[in-house]
């Protein structure tokens, strides 16, 4: 009996060192988004010169003023500050998300052909028109989660659920492939064929991709949430079912990254930071459906992909590395498979309960607060070596086209909401 006792005793102080832990890791996380991101974008990116955001701050944090400016960028902001006026209830966020908003819709929207510019100038003329289908659906996504945050009021409110609807409806009628599922990359800016497919100078040229179509069933399951009609349910499923059976490989667990139009695989490219993004992304997608069959398919893949990226992508510093070719390893670690990896470890810690996890979760926050996380500069950097020294380079500015507060913001939110979630069930 005494041994029994003693016993208790001790996984009863155990759980009490585990819960200081976890109150510990949100009082960082809330720290870091509050004080180091969000105030850094409020801070150092509205453009007073001209309108929105600056489109480049170097990352040796110079402001480049005339730079043009992205559409993913834009979005990306809108999406980040409705979410932040949503966790922190913070009416300054709710004044970030609407500056975003009214530069969307003033700026980019094409008042032609609707949908967005890919590109514009620090004017406002657009320098790249075509409509890049991962930039419409990060524009729902942003949009749905205004709404989420109720916009300014109710009349805002149902003006960006009705824009986002209706960039639904049009990607559905112009980048839908009904024989073969799934969306084409790109189309001409009045919805006509184009060559001009690839997302970025690294991405292949090919009709269709992982990355689109992870950030297309991402945008869907958000608008579901504030719309959730039947034609759209029917297509979030269709878009899990294709992450399952197409996206997917088998045999290793790994995203497969380019395809044609049949689904043939283009490249044998892995992407640890998509793995894992991917992981919790398809978890939260069947979770907001509401199938169980099919979330019972889903959290096995999640699994799946999770001990991949752990197997095979994970540092012994809890870093992520980049990408592997088949034969060469990018053991760079840019910011934003670190802020993915968080999430996906406790999504997974979540599932099954395995402290390995748990503790790859918070491997991944060390690193970050050690060598990603930038304190003196503010935000994040874009990329460090394997050895944790930071990447100083033009080509990866602090905040840009490709650079915004989606990735690290999130993760801080996600983190904190999935935390107080393991801390309930522990109770």
């Amino acid at each position: 009996m005494l041994r029994t006792e003693r016993e208790g005793e001790r996984e009863l102080n155990e759980m009490k060192r585990s819960l200081a832990e976890l109150d510990q890791w949100s009082s960082e996380l809330k720290d870091e988004l509050v004080n180091n991101i969000l105030a850094y974008w409020m801070e150092r990116t509205v453009d007073e010169k001209h309108f929105g955001f600056v489109g480049e701050i170097t990352s040796r944090g110079e402001i480049r003023p005339e730079a043009d400016k992205g559409l993913v960028l834009h979005a990306r902001i809108l999406w980040t500050f409705a979410a932040a006026f949503r966790e922190c209830k913070d009416e300054r966020y709710l004044q970030m998300a609407q500056r975003a908003y009214e530069t969307l819709r003033e700026s980019f929207r094409d008042p032609e052909y609707g949908g967005l510019y890919w590109m514009i100038d620090a004017a406002g003329a657009p320098v790249q028109d075509k409509k890049q289908v991962y930039g419409q659906a990060f524009v729902i996504y942003a949009l749905a989660e205004y709404v989420r945050a109720d916009g300014a009021g109710s009349s805002e409110s149902q003006e960006a659920l009705d824009w986002a609807v209706e960039l639904y409806r049009l990607l559905e009628r112009y980048a839908y492939d009904p024989v073969h599922l799934g969306y084409v990359e790109a189309l001409a800016r009045d919805w006509s064929e184009t060559d001009d497919l690839s997302l970025s100078g690294k991405d292949l040229n090919e009709r269709k991709s992982m990355n689109t179509h992870l950030h297309v069933l991402e945008a869907y399951t958000n608008l579901y949430r504030v719309f959730p009609a039947e034609g759209l349910g029917g297509r979030l499923r269709e878009l899990i079912e294709v992450h399952l059976d197409k996206i997917i490989d088998p045999d290793t667990s790994h995203f497969r990254l380019f395809f044609d139009d049949e689904w043939n695989s283009k490249s044998p490219d892995v992407s640890y930071g998509h793995d894992i993004e991917g992981s919790w992304l398809l978890c939260e997608a069947a979770e907001v459906l509401g199938d169980e069959t099919l979330e019972t398919r889903v959290n096995e893949a999640a699994q799946a992909m999770a001990e991949a990226t752990l197997d095979e992508g994970t540092d012994s510093d809890g870093g992520i590395f980049n990408e592997y070719d088949g034969a060469h390893l990018d053991d760079s670690k840019d910011w934003w498979p670190q802020a993915e990896a968080m999430v996906g470890y406790l999504n997974a810690y979540q599932l099954t309960g395995e402290e390995a996890f748990l503790q790859a979760a918070r491997s991944s926050w060390s690193f970050i607060t050690r060598f990603v996380s930038d304190r003196e500069g503010g935000e994040w950097h874009w990329q460090v070596r394997r050895d944790g020294t930071p990447v100083i380079s033009d080509g990866q500015p602090k905040a840009g086209a490709w650079k915004c507060p989606y990735h690290n913001s999130r993760a801080c939110m996600e983190a904190l909401n999935r935390i107080q979630a393991i801390k309930r069930k522990a109770d």
